[in-house]
């Protein structure tokens, strides 16, 4: 018998508490390994429309759905009794005449009439939004047949988000799509008759477990945690042969890492002699993409084996180390102290801190530029401050000291190392990595992205990017060209997200523009990405003074906790550390405990998240409160007023905008972002 787990199952399941949980999970091991076992207490539902649903008694009160049909067995549904029947008799499982996918079907003559909610003023009334689609070409999309008629009525938003939260989630993304102006996509299965359960749009909801260690990392994590489901166009860019260099992006919560994580085990298991690396820019991100990773192979361990995970400086130094030694890798702050002595020996010059600093790091150190010639004729994309020659003869002057002094201390800079490894590799050295899938990839450095080119060195599949423009808030914009990495042609972007509720989702995307281009041209259309699930308006609010956000932010958490938001799913964000303490004090004030978010990016249990902005990429909660978010605290005023370069004003706007929307797109179901007295300029956009 094969034997299925459906993505309500894991949904529903999540909502009981960890005793009612595991009673369930029992049920479900059980049903795995015998289904008939007399010991279940089990019996068939015979007064509702699909009499294939039985139900399984998992304690006096908790009952798991199943769908029970030769030669299959599907877990659907797990509550207490009564509203675990009533979620049966709403339902059934059919193959849709259509696309021939299996399907959970809400029957339409239970759901009550959809109107419009009474917050919405009566107005001229509108065209059908769907009105240039006939029947035929809704049914492609995957709609029920029974459901045609109330998709093909819709007249606003509001009653298509209240809609499609009744239909399979193929013809949700569909309707949406074409709602926001797009084209939907169809999903084209694998063969011509495929059977109705291994339909790209039924793997979406349903997968077979093969043994109970598949079956247990299904029950410990939600369905998008354990990273099995893909959407048919996360799996196309997966599943694609490249003969070049390709890049996955989208915004916040498009799946992007997922689609990373699944590309590297492709990799490695249709390579069985081959070694990946899966890598991004921080430890903690790459600590986050390990976990993730185990539990993706839960049933084939020893594929690991072959997959690497590092941050990418991380692993930079270690292959450095066995190759030339261990590097003495110069300190930030031992870097500008030396860039201070250099510029004092050289008379003349008025360069401040800030420019020596910026155009060291940003120019001379990133593109390893190593003499007055290589400096004299750089272009210094991007850059508007005109250097004559001679002031540039100056600074090469101060820079070529760093440069020797660094040399004389034994000591190395992070692009150095790079540099270093590019070139062993350029002069014939096997790269240590037979593939590279990189997670994060907006944020490389021009001397990382040179690195992996050469690692790469234009074979097919050897280099796979995940990533989002919008979301850059560590690394000034470079071209990828210039370096050897063409990614034209074999670039996409993913439209469904599935982390953040529509609300959130299209407030936060007021802070950035529709469109993002980078240095070599190539743009990223953000709009038409739509959400899978429906919630309710973020919460902007200004507050007269510090004290009164504080009490407004205490008051927010604890409705939250009322309404059973677990403290571990809530997290508190501030620009910078110097704002830490106002968050401090309104989780403080609520009685909440909480734990400051590190390097090691520790979401304790039973404890709130708090950290800075920088330290919320790659994380997820249902609640966030962005905090702090006053005039200037962002943009952050020490970053304007340290600006050397007129360019360097914009990359810092746009810097600052990535950094609150990363904070805003980190919460799936509440947000509430907050100032005091006079709120950060950003916020008009966001009130927009």
């Amino acid at each position: 018998m094969e034997f299925r787990i459906a993505s309500t199952f894991t949904d529903s399941l999540q909502r009981l508490t960890n005793t009612e949980q595991a009673a369930a999970k029992a049920t479900v091991f059980d049903l795995q390994t015998n289904p008939a076992n007399p010991g279940l207490q089990m019996h068939r539902l015979d007064k509702i429309k699909d009499q294939s649903f039985w139900s399984v008694r998992s304690n006096q009160d908790i009952r798991v759905i199943i769908h029970r049909k030769d030669p299959s067995l599907l877990v659907c549904y797990v509550d207490h009794h009564d509203k675990a029947y009533k979620w049966a008799e709403n339902r059934k499982l059919e193959v849709h005449p259509k696309t021939g996918a299996a399907q959970l079907v809400e029957i339409r003559e239970t759901v009550k009439e959809i109107v419009i909610p009474t917050y919405v003023e009566a107005v001229t009334p509108k065209r059908p939004i769907f009105e240039r689609w006939d029947r035929e070409s809704l049914l492609e999309f995957g709609v029920p047949e029974e459901w045609i008629g109330d998709v093909m009525s819709v007249t606003s938003e509001d009653v298509l988000l209240e809609l499609v939260e009744h239909l399979p989630s193929e013809a949700s993304d569909a309707l949406l799509t074409i709602a926001d102006g797009g084209t939907p996509s169809i999903s084209v299965p694998a063969s011509d008759e495929p059977a109705p359960f291994d339909h790209p749009d039924a793997l979406r909801r349903f997968r077979v477990m093969n043994d109970v260690d598949e079956l247990k990392a299904a029950l410990e994590f939600p369905w998008e945690k354990w990273a099995i489901y893909l959407h048919p166009a996360q799996r196309e860019a997966v599943e694609k042969d490249y003969n070049g260099p390709a890049r996955v992006s989208g915004t916040a919560g498009t799946g992007k890492t997922i689609v990373a994580l699944h590309r590297a085990v492709k990799l490695a298991r249709q390579n069985p002699d081959s070694r990946v690396l899966l890598t991004t820019f921080s430890p903690s991100l790459a600590n986050n993409l390990r976990i993730k990773l185990r539990v993706l192979l839960g049933p084939e361990p020893r594929l690991a084996e072959r997959i690497e995970v590092h941050a990418i400086d991380s692993i930079a130094c270690r292959l450095y180390e066995l190759k030339f030694g261990k590097p003495r890798v110069a300190s930030d702050s031992e870097v500008r102290e030396m860039l201070e002595k250099a510029s004092q020996d050289v008379d003349g010059h008025r360069f401040t801190r800030s420019f020596l600093s910026s155009e060291w790091m940003q120019v001379v150190d990133a593109w390893q530029l190593s003499s007055w010639e290589a400096y004299r004729d750089f272009a210094r994309l991007g850059r508007k401050t005109r250097l004559p020659e001679a002031q540039r003869a100056m600074a090469w002057a101060i820079f070529e000291q760093v440069r020797e002094r660094l040399a004389a201390s034994d000591m190395v800079t992070d692009a150095t190392v790079f540099n270093r490894l590019t070139s062993d590799l350029s002069g014939g050295s096997p790269p240590p990595f037979d593939f590279a899938v990189v997670d994060e990839a907006q944020d490389l450095t021009p001397y990382q992205l040179q690195w992996l080119a050469a690692l790469g060195r234009g074979r097919q599949n050897a280099l796979f990017f995940a990533g989002d423009l919008g979301q850059r808030i560590f690394q000034q914009a470079f071209s990828w060209l210039s370096l050897g990495v063409d990614i034209r042609g074999r670039s996409r972007s993913l439209k469904i997200n599935y982390r953040t509720s529509h609300q959130i989702r299209s407030h936060a995307d007021k802070l950035l523009g529709a469109e993002v281009a980078d240095v070599d041209g190539q743009i990223q259309d953000r709009r038409g990405t739509i959400s899978v699930f429906n919630g309710i308006a973020p919460e902007i609010k200004i507050a007269g003074s510090i004290e009164e956000e504080n009490d407004h932010v205490s008051s927010w958490l604890m409705n939250l906790g009322q309404e059973g938001i677990l403290p571990h799913e809530i997290a508190v964000f501030v620009r910078s550390h110097g704002e830490l303490d106002r968050a401090r004090h309104a989780v403080e004030t609520v009685g909440f405990k909480f734990t400051v978010l590190d390097s090691s990016i520790d979401t304790s249990v039973g404890k709130v998240s708090i950290g800075t902005m920088n330290m919320a990429k790659g994380l997820e909660f249902r609640a966030v409160v962005a905090m702090a978010c006053d005039d200037e605290i962002i943009p952050l005023q020490s970053r304007i007023e340290e600006i050397a370069d007129d360019a360097d004003l914009d990359e810092v706007y746009n810097t600052e905008r990535h950094l609150l929307y990363v904070a805003c797109t980190r919460a799936r179901d509440f947000l509430l972002v907050t100032a005091a007295k006079y709120p950060s300029e950003f916020l008009a956009d966001l009130r927009m």
